[in-house]
């Protein structure tokens, strides 16, 4: 089977509920055991109405209340059953979903940044959803079906073995139809779920980005491109479920056959012996009969969910079987009272073996240096910040904090010594305050209001409803970009680390104020090592030393009088930016 592999993990994901299965196994053999008493109480019934002349009214009665009472304990233990089984099932996708963003966590930023994410969510959020509910479906159809089977299987042999035989035989039937059924219906379902992650993936886009949308007249584009997904989901949907609910008609048209068979051979046998295989016998045997062939209906009639279950597992697991960030190893040191002297030497590095980016890069930084990386877009400017905070590796060559590799050092305590504000402003779903402590946790008010007023955001902070105490959803869309943007330059000015990656900081901010901004970070750069990339190279004129950057490669330092008078590709940028 395609999905073995898939079956065998969730068997093995489901090892720490053995107690919790073996309750819901115990709660189904009790429940299942009183209803399969309840055909014999009918039999005997039966029995007294047709053997006695005289309807014996006591006699019923007494087996009236036996029935009831077997009906009334077997509601109680399915309902018990039911909530064991609904605990099992959420549990273990609550399990899934941590597990999931706990390997989101140590993923390495090459997976994010190489997948839509609405593909990611859609594994932890819609394919959890639909694995949840077909391991719920397996469950409950499950464990109340394998000992119906067995018990009815049991009650007709000891009835009569003859005809218990009959419908053994062809049991195997029903059985080869399901599977092959499912066999063929395990890639329709996950065809189905990755397409249903494309669709995820283009409405995250474009609501994320509705205003460019709108903007540049794409929504008649947008709302095609949807439909066409769309249009293939409906398709592959239809044909997997169409399929899949073949398996259900189809075992009952087999059972049906077999009713009918166990129904005449029994009437004969009730004939031929005279009376030694009774009426009620013959009812009792019918009853099983259509019991015993119950659970197969069920449980085909939920093939489509279970498949579609193990299709969406089969993503999830691939998810978390995602190769992780290169371990940290035992001997990983720890960043303790950081000066802040980086060397990079002779660096090697691209996203795709392909392409190079950057090749053979140097650069040694002491500590307290202002250090600024100028060129044109895509020159690797960006990349070497990543390579500094190790989101990537280096492929050859090394670089230091203090001497150390950083990849001989934990990669939190390299990150809790570096702030870094970017050109893409991030701010959670929580009040202003908690969005600027989130790099100073146990931060006071006042020191949260300092960070605020050296960012110039305390004005329009106390201009909102609740001041401090406003609560941001969906990354402040109610704030306009130099808002959020100053919001989390006081988020690095609250933090203070030794040292200080400042990625277009202040590009959506407007000149005035970035000017002030300008005076607050010039403050706080003395005795902190930094970085500082930026397009406008008005706000590096103070830099203790330029980078020129291009195609991967520095071809130009010095500071920006030195770099002035070599009229060479500095000069051409800064001209080209103030060329009045």
């Amino acid at each position: 089977m395609k999905n073995k592999g898939t079956l065998k993990k969730v068997i093995l994901l489901l090892g720490n509920k053995l107690h919790l299965i073996a309750l819901s196994i115990l709660f189904a053999l009790v429940s299942v055991a009183f209803t399969l008493y309840v055909p014999i109480l009918v039999g005997d019934a039966l029995d007294l109405i047709v053997e006695q002349g005289n309807v014996d009214f006591k006699g019923i009665a007494s087996i009236l209340i036996k029935i009831a009472a077997c009906i009334a304990v077997t509601a109680i233990f399915q309902w018990i059953m039911d909530v064991i089984n609904h605990k099992i099932s959420f549990e273990t996708v609550q399990d899934i979903r941590n597990k999931s963003i706990e390997k989101i966590e140590k993923l390495p930023l090459s997976f994010i940044d190489s997948r839509s994410y609405g593909d990611v969510v859609s594994r932890v959020i819609a394919d959890a959803d639909h694995f949840a509910n077909g391991l719920l479906l397996g469950f409950t159809q499950l464990f109340t079906g394998v000992i119906t089977i067995i018990g009815t299987l049991a009650f007709m042999l000891s009835i009569n073995y003859k005809i218990a035989l009959v419908v053994l035989l062809v049991t195997p039937v029903s059985l080869f139809v399901a599977r092959f059924i499912a066999n063929h219906t395990y890639s329709m379902f996950k065809e189905q779920s990755e397409t249903r992650a494309k669709e995820t993936a283009l409405v995250d886009e474009m609501i994320k980005n509705q205003k460019t949308v709108m903007a540049y007249g794409y929504t008649d584009e947008s709302q095609r491109r949807f439909d066409e997904i769309n249009s293939r989901l409906k398709k592959c949907s239809f044909k997997a479920v169409f399929y899949s609910s073949l398996v259900n008609p189809s075992t009952r048209f087999v059972n049906a056959i077999v009713y009918a068979g166990v129904s005449l051979v029994g009437a004969f046998t009730v004939v031929a012996t005279g009376g030694a295989f009774s009426i009620g016998s013959l009812t009792v045997f019918l009853s099983y009969a259509n019991q015993y062939t119950k659970p197969f209906n069920e449980i085909s009639g939920v093939v489509a969910e279970l498949q579609n279950a193990l299709a969406c597992a089969t993503r999830i697991f691939a998810l978390l079987e995602e190769d992780e960030e290169v371990a940290e190893g035992s001997d990983a040191l720890t960043l303790e009272d950081v000066k802040g002297n980086i060397n990079i030497e002779n660096v090697d590095f691209s996203y795709t073996p392909d392409k190079k980016l950057i090749e053979k890069f140097s650069l040694s930084a002491k500590e307290g240096q202002r250090i600024a990386i100028v060129g044109p877009t895509g020159c690797g400017k960006t990349t070497l910040i990543n390579l500094l905070m190790r989101f990537y590796d280096v492929q050859g060559g090394k670089i230091t904090v203090d001497g150390v590799d950083i990849r001989n050092m934990t990669r939190e305590s390299l990150r809790s010594n570096v702030g870094m504000v970017l050109q893409d402003t991030w701010l959670t779903t929580g009040t202003v305050r908690e969005n600027i402590a989130m790099s100073k946790p146990d931060a006071t008010d006042e020191e949260i209001e300092q960070a605020a007023r050296l960012a110039h955001a305390h004005n329009f902070i106390m201009r909102m409803k609740d001041g401090y105490d406003t609560y941001l959803s969906n990354n402040g869309e109610t704030l306009s970009q130099g808002q959020k943007q100053r919001l989390c330059i006081a988020r690095l000015m609250l933090a203070l680390p030794p040292v200080l990656i400042l990625d277009e900081a202040t590009s959506s901010i407007d000149t005035r104020t970035e000017l002030k901004i300008q005076e607050s970070f010039t403050k706080m750069m003395k005795g902190r090592t930094s970085f500082i990339v930026a397009h406008r190279l008005s706000t590096i004129k103070e830099a203790d030393l330029i980078l020129v950057m291009k195609d991967g490669n520095v071809i130009e330092t010095g500071t920006h009088s030195e770099l002035i008078e070599k009229q060479g590709f500095y000069f051409e940028l800064y001209n080209s930016q103030f060329s009045n």
